[in-house]
């Protein structure tokens, strides 16, 4: 998978365009809500029935007590005394029904939010992904989308129920006096207008750290759930309890402020009910007087308004949704806008991503040799003037040699080439590693070492196209990878990440991810093939057997061969595969990588490994050593110390030589 600019072919409306860019966040998002106006509005009319029946009741009501007072025929009370239940029957129908209706709206809304989220980080560029921690991602993707389809339930469709049943209510009581539907809309304009203003005012100030906090409880919690056991053992478990209680004090402020803000809006709710009430009495009393106004007619205007302002009273919690939506737009639309090309995001930590300039994990106690190998090496004689020219003669001649084709192929099918000259790679503008020079095509096995935190991920994620260079060139067939559709590139090369995601699905489906239409017996002997058939034999229901979330239920070793299993399948060309030896035992970590070589050369594949294990490497035509020339500054960017084939590297360079040896004795 790449990530490219997508901006001039977005999946995704109003995503990463010229025209969006600069519009406000919400209704950015509310238009990938794909909402039907037609469905929000009968949502909307079912709310405003369920509103008119409790005014309606309101009315109905104190037009029976007080006519009832006067005791007249008890037939001219039927009519009213059915009306009463009627009302109070349908209210309650009519607001089931506009629940469903609107959460039909918002919850399809969400639905499409979050697959036009999906489909528009997919195809684009994976930087924008990789540079968020998981825990904030997982909050943008979820809480935040959720709480862009609110505005719609809580928020759009209130506000337009209330501007219906307001207006009806005050034609209403206008038909009876004029003066107190007057009066009777200035306190609903007090109600909601004040009150919201000053809701928006306080969550203005409020929602954006209220945003920012709970996006960081669920990026700590996340954080210290899946990662406890090491979090444990380094001693750094307290630490993030007390970032998380620090957060949760934050929230808990916020919540505070917000509840100070709910309070005045209700207190100027009921102030403007008291003072509606007040006006119809002393409006009406004088009319009742003057016999402009019937004694019952008196009693509907003054008990009218205690009904009404329902409507009016959900319109300050309306306006602070509207700031909490678009607080949560906002982090969405970057997050697109950052996948489209529009800028490089970078991690809220103030990090580069945790796959950038970090490359892949530690080293193992078991292998503590190559860990030190850039010392090593800098303190050894090595040969440094024909390594790259040595590096140009094998590419020339490699280019010069046939490569592998399909027996069965009557025409020889376009194999494609990925070149890698001259690039920095690192992120967002700062190299990691410097000067690569590479060639990565099929029939070519080229092996990438050196220390954790070298830059060996991010090598691979560049040549990918996943991440732009910071400088140089990387280009397919001679066409830089940046103009190339990614599903283009996606056919042409796979990256395999060291931390490849699992999912919560039977086995087969996992392989899956690889082609959609893997057959069971094509899966069973990827796994066999990996090492891994002993333990196929053993599961319960074999390729079916479902494996439990993000592979908790099977070793390390087992994730890392089922994950190479998975890539094996994949019909791309050329792969790049991260750490594949990672968490096996250095005998079977060797026949594995000497294997992924062997098979992906003699198929005709291209293959580009990084790894931390070196006496495997024979069979690789190449061999790129990445490290540091200065140590006193571990910020400085990487670069190649040195390159060749294996037995070149043993036989010219006292560093790699070493670093051999001790990875065999660590092995025995």
């Amino acid at each position: 998978m790449s990530a490219l600019d997508t901006s001039r072919d977005s999946p995704v409306r109003g995503a990463g365009t010229a025209d969006g860019a600069g519009a406000d966040p919400l209704w950015r998002a509310v238009r990938l809500l794909d909402v039907s106006w037609g469905r929000a509005a009968r949502a909307i009319g079912l709310g405003s029935l369920a509103l008119a029946s409790s005014v309606g009741l309101a009315a109905v009501a104190a037009w029976l007590i007080a006519r009832a007072s006067q005791m007249p025929p008890v037939l001219q009370l039927s009519v009213a005394t059915v009306a009463v239940r009627a009302f109070g029957i349908s209210r309650g129908v009519f607001r089931y029904l506009e629940r469903l209706a609107s959460h039909d709206v918002a919850l399809r809304g969400m639905a499409s939010l979050r697959a036009n989220v999906y489909t528009s980080l997919a195809s684009g560029r994976t930087a924008a992904v990789a540079g968020v921690r998981r825990g904030d991602l997982l909050a943008r993707v979820g809480a935040d989308v959720d709480s862009v389809g609110d505005v719609v339930v809580r928020a759009i469709i209130p506000a337009g129920v209330a501007l219906v049943v307001s207006a009806g209510s005050v034609i209403l009581v206008g038909v009876f006096l004029p003066s107190a539907g007057v009066a009777l809309f200035l306190c609903l304009l007090l109600a909601g207008v004040l009150g919201p203003w000053l809701s928006a005012r306080a969550a203005r100030r409020t929602e954006e750290r209220g945003a920012a906090a709970r996006a960081e409880m669920t990026s700590t919690v996340l954080e210290t759930l899946e990662g406890s056991g090491p979090l444990t053992v380094s001693g750094r478990l307290s630490q993030r309890m007390d970032a998380l209680r620090r957060t949760d004090r934050e929230l808990a402020a916020v919540t505070d402020s917000g509840a100070r803000t709910s309070g005045t809006a209700a207190a100027i709710n009921n102030a403007a009910i008291g003072l509606a009430v007040l006006a119809s009495l002393l409006l009406g009393i004088p009319a009742v007087a003057a016999g402009n106004l019937a004694p019952v007619e008196l009693a509907v205007i003054v008990l009218t308004p205690l009904a009404v302002f329902e409507a009016a009273g959900v319109l300050p919690a309306a306006a602070v949704q509207m700031h909490r939506s678009r607080q949560a737009a906002r982090r969405i639309m970057e997050l697109l806008d950052a996948a489209a090309g529009t800028e490089v995001l970078a991690g809220n930590d103030g990090s580069t991503g945790s796959t950038g300039s970090t490359g892949s994990t530690a080293v193992s106690a078991t292998n503590p040799g190559p860990a030190d190998l850039s010392e090593a090496h800098r303190a050894m004689p090595r040969a440094t003037s024909d390594t790259h020219a040595g590096d140009t003669r094998l590419s020339e001649a490699h280019r010069a040699i046939p490569r592998a084709t399909s027996d069965t192929s009557e025409a020889v099918a376009p194999v494609p080439e990925i070149t890698v000259a001259g690039a920095s790679c690192g992120w967002n503008g700062r190299a990691a590693v410097t000067g690569i020079d590479l060639t990565v095509s099929p029939g070519r096995a080229v092996a990438i070492v050196g220390p954790s935190g070298v830059g060996k991920t991010t090598l691979l994620m560049t040549t990918a196209g996943l991440i732009p260079q910071v400088a140089g060139h990387v280009s397919v067939d001679g066409s830089p990878i940046s103009s190339l559709p990614p599903d283009d590139v996606a056919h042409q090369v796979v990256f395999v990440a060291e931390d490849g995601h699992v999912f919560d699905t039977t086995l087969l489906e996992n392989l899956r991810v690889a082609r959609g239409d893997v057959t069971p017996d094509e899966a069973e002997a990827a796994l066999v093939e990996v090492g891994l058939g002993e333990w196929l034999a053993g599961l319960p229901d074999g390729v079916g057997t479902t494996l439990g979330p993000d592979a908790t239920t099977i070793s390390g070793g087992e994730r890392r061969r089922l994950l190479m299993a998975r890539a094996l399948l994949a019909p791309a060309p050329l792969l790049l595969v991260d750490e594949p030896a990672e968490h096996l035992d250095p005998a079977t970590a060797d026949e594995l990588l000497t294997h992924l070589v062997e098979t992906t050369r003699t198929g005709g594949r291209g293959v580009v490994v990084a790894t931390h294990r070196l006496s495997a490497l024979a069979a690789a035509d190449e061999v790129l050593l990445l490290g540091r020339t200065d140590d006193a500054d571990p910020e400085s960017p990487a670069t190649v110390l040195a390159r060749g084939t294996h037995a070149e590297l043993i036989e010219r360079d006292e560093g790699y030589r070493w670093a051999l040896a001790q990875e065999a004795v660590a092995g025995r």
